[in-house]
């Protein structure tokens, strides 16, 4: 479709019928209705507009047959319709309604002593209708049903599709993007797996003088938010080629056989502006693996089976290039995955140092950032942040910046956006004096094993004692690089630094005041040490041995490629792990006390502390006034 052009060139009144097909069925049921109110209503008597004169109107009298066969001398006027109900008043002024049988006799009775006797058994134009329009709508709706399986590409199918779902068959975006490769940042090495797209949708007599054959089609895997719909659209404003986007959902309905028909839809739109980029988001709403037990879901099957034969079809040069998104590649059926379909996958990860500097950059162009902010800072601040999380970050920054009424975002406001997003916003908790002071003496024992281990662990970057989230307080830090693996020494220190806190309220308080704030602590360090002696081999006793723990449907079971033996050593050497890990900081803080005391005063004054001043603080001297992070902003 081009310029707002109707998808199809026949000219399709199927709209108009179904429009007069409702007029006519409302048409019926307001006649049903109203006649059935207005005979329940209807007196026909001359004497009833004295009667609404003095306000005395009453309603009918039922009378049956041998009511009226009895009283026929109290009648004064009897007219009956051609369903022989029989209406009027009686000679006191009483109105009357009877069901009677069509008698001449007595008829001729009541006419002899007086009564105005009257017969209408024609059609009202109430009748007529009624009895017309039934007819009328049937004969509309059959006429409206055949055009609709008679018209268009497609068959019948193709036709009822249009029908039900408008004039394009999926909510498709179109036309040519101005998005380009310059717009995408921290994912080079992908970007350079799809610039032979490119090459092929300017020059693909290039590729055809060696013989080569472009992938027919391009998978795009990764996490939410790692920027796979916007290198799809770069793909298509480098090319300079028409873009086509829908997703996997739109494919699916309640109407069987819905599917396949949007599928050979989208595809002949698709052909008709050849070359182009045609890109399915969330493939896997359709492209799931087939098995003997999903034929429940025969019409998603049927429809999976339509894009196959679509993508491999008959003509080996369409000049469409299919892109496909997914978050679950291995959800994936095999035949979508084979050689002539999506015979290039490209994993799009998350972006690593340098690649979320490089994000962050592109997106503070759109934002007035501060001169003093560093957005390398800001990239090591941020691991695990895909491309739309730290886009988030810096949105967050500038309406936290609009809130506190600064002229441009600060490092601060970064700072608490960055907060906010990983640990919730502040809680203004009325919280006992003992627990703030616990929690202080909690961090300030995680922040000073921290900081013995400094250059094993990573930096820390503050400490604070304000609740976020479930949180009551938290010290952060703040990676120099990306790291892939850790070295066993790493693991010891970080579990020594993850029980600090714990070892820090026994320390100072004793251990009937230890508390459970530190749950997530003990969680994390569980984890750790768990993954790094049944899958990592760092364990003496274990051995270089992969013991999984396996989960099946949430149910937690015993440990696979493990007999009970080897289960009961691993968790045992779990224990010793963490127990050693927390004897360590215990003793650490117990040889510094008076250092790990200073430090949590001075979070119960300042309620957070730079990563600087704890340094300072426990060393005994005094913070620089000029952070180390304005001196990165010159980089």
């Amino acid at each position: 479709m081009k310029n707002g052009k109707n998808l199809f060139n026949k000219k399709d009144n199927s709209k108009f019928y179904l429009i007069a097909f409702v007029v006519l069925f409302l048409a019926l049921v307001a006649r049903i209705v109203f006649v059935g109110t207005t005979n329940d209503a209807k007196v026909k008597t001359g004497d009833v507009a004295g009667a609404i004169a003095e306000k005395t109107v009453t309603a009918p009298v039922e009378l049956s047959f041998s009511d009226v066969l009895r009283r026929a001398n109290d009648i004064k006027t009897m007219e009956i319709d051609k369903d022989d109900i029989a209406t009027g008043v009686l000679k006191d002024g009483t109105p009357y309604r009877a069901t009677i049988t069509y008698n001449p006799e007595l008829l001729e009775k009541i006419s002899a002593n007086g009564a105005s006797v009257s017969i209408n058994r024609n059609d009202s134009a109430w009748d007529m209708i009624g009895k017309g329009l039934p007819i009328a709508v049937s004969v509309l709706f059959l006429f409206w049903l055949l055009r609709l399986l008679r018209g268009g590409s497609g068959g019948g199918a193709g036709g009822i599709t249009r029908s039900l779902i408008g004039q394009n068959p999926t909510k498709i975006t179109t036309g040519k993007t101005k998005t380009t490769f310059k717009d995408v940042a921290g994912i080079d090495s992908e970007k350079q797996e799809l610039m032979e797209v490119v090459e092929f949708l300017k020059n693909k007599d290039k590729f055809k003088s060696l013989g080569a054959r472009v992938p027919r089609g391009v998978l795009l895997a990764g996490e939410p938010g790692t920027g796979k719909t916007l290198l799809a659209r770069a793909v298509a404003g480098e090319a300079n080629v028409p873009f086509f986007a829908t997703s996997g959902s739109d494919f699916s309905g309640i109407i069987v056989g819905l599917g396949v028909a949007k599928i050979k839809e989208i595809f002949d739109l698709a052909k008709r502006n050849a070359p182009c980029i045609l890109f399915i988001d969330e493939i896997d709403a359709i492209g799931q693996s087939r098995s003997k037990h999903s034929f429940n879901d025969n019409d998603r099957e049927q429809t999976l089976n339509q894009l196959l034969i679509e993508m491999d079809g008959f003509a080996n040069d369409t000049g469409i290039i299919v892109i496909a998104a997914t978050n679950r590649p291995d959800m994936l059926d095999a035949a979508l995955l084979r050689p002539g379909r999506f015979d290039r996958q490209i994993n799009i990860e998350l972006p690593n140092l340098e690649g979320r500097r490089d994000i962050l950059e592109l997106h503070a162009k759109k934002f007035k950032i501060d001169d003093k902010v560093s957005m390398m800072d800001v990239a090591r601040g941020t691991t695990g942040f895909s491309g739309a999380d730290l886009e988030n970050l810096l949105n967050e920054s500038a309406l936290h910046a609009v809130r506190a009424e600064h002229k441009s975002v600060e490092q601060s406001d970064i700072e608490e956006a960055r907060d906010k997003i990983l640990m919730g916003p502040k809680k203004n908790r009325k919280m006992r004096p003992e627990d703030i002071k616990l929690t202080a003496y909690h961090e300030a024992g995680h922040a000073f094993v921290a900081l013995h281990y400094d250059g094993i662990v990573d930096p820390i970057h503050k400490a604070t004692i304000i609740p976020r989230g479930r949180a009551l307080g938290m010290v952060q830090h703040l990676p120099i690089d990306d790291k892939v693996s850790m070295t066993i020494e790493e693991v010891r220190a970080t579990l020594s630094v993850d029980l600090a806190g714990r070892a820090s309220e026994e320390v100072f308080f004793g251990k009937n005041k230890i508390t459970t704030g530190a749950e997530s602590d003990i969680a994390m360090a569980t984890r750790i040490a768990r993954r790094s002696i049944t899958t990592a081999g760092l364990s003496d006793k274990i051995g270089m041995v992969a013991v999984n723990q396996a989960n099946t449907f949430g149910q937690r079971i015993a440990l696979e490629n493990a007999s009970e033996k080897t289960a009961e050593a691993v968790d045992g050497e779990i224990k010793n792990w963490l127990d050693n890990a927390y004897k360590d900081a215990k003793n650490l803080i117990v040889k510094n006390k008076t250092k790990v005391e200073k430090l949590a005063k001075a979070l119960l004054e300042k309620e957070t502390l730079s990563g600087e001043e704890i340094r300072a603080i426990i060393s005994d001297k005094k913070a620089s006034k000029k952070p180390s992070k304005k001196s990165n902003a010159k980089k």
